[in-house]
């Protein structure tokens, strides 16, 4: 029995969804007639043109005509929802013409389709019975897009819907809540919640709960029916305890045949595996937490994966920190001004970063802090006072305004004897991580992120950064932008793993000392994989 179904031109949040690819997610979830599909109940929350249901159908009623099943016995073993009621009649026709053909009266066959497709909303329907795999492509729909209140609505349902969110987001809450014990989730759809903010509950559930079993990146491939900018993976997520898993990065050559051998790849138990527009590695554990999921070849999460038992950098004993920001640079980050001297602290700007290393260009930050890191009073300092209320916008600031008895504070605090200290300073905008060295007592503006440590020796942590190996932590979790820049921040910074510092030896010290010194990235690189304890073949390729 073969079912086809048309593509049409979507609408609002619909992307249809190629046949190969529909079949593909049902071969990853366990949607196959080896499998007692009698017996079990499967969901496709947005069934849409039928890109997902024409398959299940055709797989269920195989499966049933095969094993003499009862027809009538198939009730419980299909949900589809969708909103579009137009969609909503061709899937039930779908249904009665699949049913009939297997052999169903007309009349029952229309019962078992309006038992199968719902016209309700996924995410607001009262569903009670645990599911064993819900399959599908879940809407694209940002909250800004839908009509007023709906997105607070499905706000009260689903918690993981934060922020300036996507309702998918919710699609997998209320998919994963509804598995039995073993069921899977297996969705196309964009892979931002595994790396933005407003995907961060549903990391932290995930992480608790379930076990991710396959990642593929689907970027540049042809998956849908129209051209989309979604940054797609397939993803299949289970109701049981994290085990290894299945990464791979696809290219656009990638198809229907490389998605077959690499799907028998990802449910078998082998290691490295490359294809026709296709990598893939299987990795020993996956991440927990809200924190960030990382991204990248699988050579590189493989390679990755091998360090996760060591600590993290703020874990061995770093503090990491970001500079400045005053909200009037013009009027707090000069080279001179008319106040107090005490009130003029020198700084590190952008201008500081010379052809020999970070070299204080003159500028100073006028100071509205005081040594314990409270406010200064301004009648304390007329000079401070005047000049500050005579500088053009610092008044009208929005920090000002909300702290008009403070008016003066600069955006972030000057913290405390963090000039004084030696310590790394990593600009925000280079095409690798560039860690320089700070003894000259300069304070970081918010371009820069900044490293102190008790325990480490600058220099020796220095060329560890410096290194393709710490950067492969920072890529994982970093789009390059345009020209091959990466946008840091600290949390990222905070994801790089360290080898325990007493650990490196003599040799290999003086080596990453040697390598910060001249700012030699091969040297570095080659020093950092023998402090990591690294093969020389390992792979760090993006």
């Amino acid at each position: 029995m073969v079912l086809n179904v048309s593509s049409p031109e979507p609408k609002l949040g619909q992307i249809f969804t190629r046949r190969w690819v529909a079949e593909t997610l049902l071969d990853l979830a366990g949607y196959t007639v080896s499998q007692p599909l009698e017996s079990m109940t499967v969901v496709e929350p947005a069934v849409g043109e039928g890109a997902f249901l024409a398959p299940i159908l055709q797989r269920l009623l195989d499966r049933a005509l095969g094993r003499g099943v009862r027809l009538a016995s198939l009730s419980e073993a299909v949900r589809a929802y969708e909103l579009d009621h137009e969609k909503v009649l061709l899937s039930r026709r779908l249904c009665v013409e699949a049913l009939e053909l297997a052999g169903m009266e007309p009349d029952a066959a229309v019962a078992m389709a309006q038992q199968w497709v719902q016209e309700q909303d996924y995410l607001l329907a009262a569903d009670t019975v645990p599911v064993d795999i819900v399959v599908g492509n879940p809407p694209y729909i940002r909250y800004d897009d839908l009509k007023s209140g709906q997105f607070a609505l499905y706000q009260t349902k689903w918690k993981t819907l934060t922020g300036r969110g996507d309702i998918y987001v919710g699609f997998w809450e209320k998919a994963l809540a509804s598995l039995k014990p073993g069921g899977r989730v297996a969705f196309i759809c964009a892979d931002r919640w595994m790396r933005n903010n407003y995907g961060s509950r549903l990391r932290e559930v995930v992480g608790e709960r379930y076990g991710v079993r396959v990642v593929w990146s689907m970027h540049d491939v042809d998956a849908f029916h129209c051209k989309v900018s979604s940054y797609p993976a397939i993803t299949v997520i289970a109701n049981e305890s994290q085990g290894p898993v299945a990464v791979a990065e696809t290219s656009a050559e990638f198809g229907s045949r490389s998605a077959e051998e690499l799907s028998r790849w990802s449910l078998g138990r082998g290691r490295r595996k490359e294809g026709a527009g296709y990598r893939a590695d299987r990795l020993s554990h996956w991440y927990t937490g809200r924190g960030l999921w990382p991204t990248g070849s699988p050579e590189r999460l493989a390679l990755l994966d091998s360090l996760s038992g060591l600590p993290t950098i703020e874990e061995s004993g770093v503090t990491v920190g970001i500079g400045l920001a005053s909200g009037a640079d013009a009027s707090y980050v000069v080279d001179t001004a008319p106040v107090e001297p005490d009130r003029l602290l020198p700084m590190a700007t952008r201008l500081s970063i010379g052809p020999h290393g970070l070299e204080w260009a003159g500028e100073h930050l006028v100071n509205p802090w005081g040594p314990d890191g409270s406010l200064v009073s301004l009648a304390d300092y007329p000079r401070l006072d005047e000049y500050l209320s005579n500088s053009a916008g610092v008044a009208s600031r929005h920090v000002a305004k909300k702290n008009p008895d403070r008016w003066h504070r600069t955006i972030d605090r000057v913290i405390p004897g963090l000039a004084k200290r030696s310590k790394l300073l990593i600009p925000d905008m280079r095409s690798h991580v560039q860690p320089y060295l700070d003894e000259q007592g300069l304070y970081p503006h918010h371009n820069f992120y900044w490293l102190i440590s008790d325990v480490w020796d600058l220099r020796v942590l220095g060329g560890l950064l410096l290194s393709d190996v710490a950067e492969a932590f920072v890529e994982a979790y970093c789009v390059r932008m345009r020209g091959g820049t990466l946008r840091l921040q600290a949390q990222y910074l905070r994801t790089i793993r360290l080898p325990h510092a007493d650990t490196i030896c003599t040799e290999t010290a003086h080596e990453l000392r040697l390598a910060f010194a001249h700012r030699d990235r091969a040297r570095a690189s080659a020093a950092a994989r023998v402090a990591y304890g690294l093969e020389s073949e390992q792979e760090l390729a993006s």
